[in-house]
């Protein structure tokens, strides 16, 4: 079995992070987002992985992924272009996949559990597709399968007025290559696109039986800033944390903490886990790290305050504004303007920025 990884997209959602790099690289507990994907590759036994590229970020996925090794899996590079729809994506993949089948993964998803159930039952039946679905408490904004009480799929239905059930597709699919005849026969939806879910369907009318697999524990689709820090909340949560880098007397640590090893935490700071602070970071006095926070590589934080949020990277802090929840990109340059006091700020910044709060 091989795995077709989707990493193309705009990344619109996720303005102006995505202005500079691609929506897949978005740091989640200071781990790209993609890099989930492929460790539920590798972990369900799948070493053999197609990534589709868009024409957005490109260059930066090839660089991060090279040719797979430091993961453990070996990785053939797909040009998509354009994208028009998740089913071109996967007929692109069409040589690559050969007669073998394949998993697809949407490269900004991140699940608990990992596709090995999800794998393991789709190769215990006769099946022309397998899809991971979870309930939703909104079904009418998802795709939706109506399946039996053997979990074999019996429709898909996209939005419905009225739902025949609340367990909603999740963008991770396991094919056999008959797919690619269907998605052959398939023509562009209302939105000008060539629809997955449509394949699916045109299987499940030609008789295919579809196998489906109900994902346990949290699924985060990090398209939206908010998703992200959800997500990054969600990962924090379960990470056993580790102190390998310098912590001065006087700093205080309290609860999981991931330090890493060329990282250090002056004296009269304060850090109160679940945090991840990257490679080459400094947490200099006065400085208060609150919990759910990732601070990336490379960075400088003094005098700050700041909980529940993502700083991606290379980034200087100085300000004495409360931060919360706030999604900031690489190189970012925040201190204080003269006469402000603090109030706290929710701030969504993109690469390069410098602000004065």
């Amino acid at each position: 079995m091989k795995g077709v990884l989707l990493s193309g997209g705009t990344g619109s959602r996720l303005r102006p992070i995505t202005h500079t790099g691609p929506k897949q690289l978005v740091p989640v507990a200071n781990k790209p987002v993609l890099q989930y994907a492929i460790e539920a590759y590798r972990e369900a036994g799948i070493t053999e992985i197609g990534v589709i590229l868009g024409n957005t970020g490109r260059e930066d996925v090839q660089e991060f992924l090279g040719d797979g090794s430091d993961f453990g899996v070996e990785i053939t590079y797909i040009v998509q272009g354009e994208p028009l729809g998740l089913a071109h994506a996967a007929g692109c993949a069409k040589d690559f996949v050969g007669d073998d089948d394949f998993v697809m993964f949407l490269g900004d998803n991140i699940l608990k559990q990992g596709i090995s159930d999800l794998v393991d039952s789709f190769k215990a039946g006769d099946y022309a597709a397998g899809i991971a679905l979870q309930e939703v408490d909104n079904p009418q904004q998802f795709g939706i399968a109506d399946v039996d009480e053997n979990g074999t799929v019996q429709e898909l239905i996209e939005k419905p007025d009225d739902p025949p059930s609340n367990l909603a597709l999740i963008g991770i699919y396991a094919f056999s290559p008959l797919v690619f005849d269907a998605i052959d026969d398939l023509e562009p939806s209302w939105r000008g696109e060539l629809e997955i879910t449509d394949a699916i369907q045109s299987l499940l009318d030609d008789g295919y039986a579809i196998d489906s697999h109900v994902v346990e524990g949290w699924w985060k689709d990090t398209g939206k800033p908010e998703d992200i820090l959800e997500a990054n909340r969600l990962v924090l949560e379960q990470h056993p944390g580790g102190l390998n880098g310098t912590v001065e007397d006087g700093a205080t640590i309290e609860g999981y903490v991931d330090l890493h090893a060329t990282a250090k935490v002056e004296g009269n700071a304060v850090i109160r886990g679940p945090v991840s602070i990257a490679e080459g970071t400094t947490i200099k006095d006065g400085t208060y790290i609150g919990p759910y926070t990732s601070v990336g590589p490379n960075s400088t934080i003094e005098n700050t305050h700041i909980e529940n949020s993502v700083i991606i990277g290379d980034s200087t802090i100085t300000t004495s504004e409360k931060i919360v929840d706030s999604l900031l990109g690489s190189g970012t340059v925040i201190s204080t303007a003269e006469g402000l006091k603090p109030e706290g700020k929710r701030l969504i910044v993109g690469e390069n920025s410098n602000l004065k709060l």
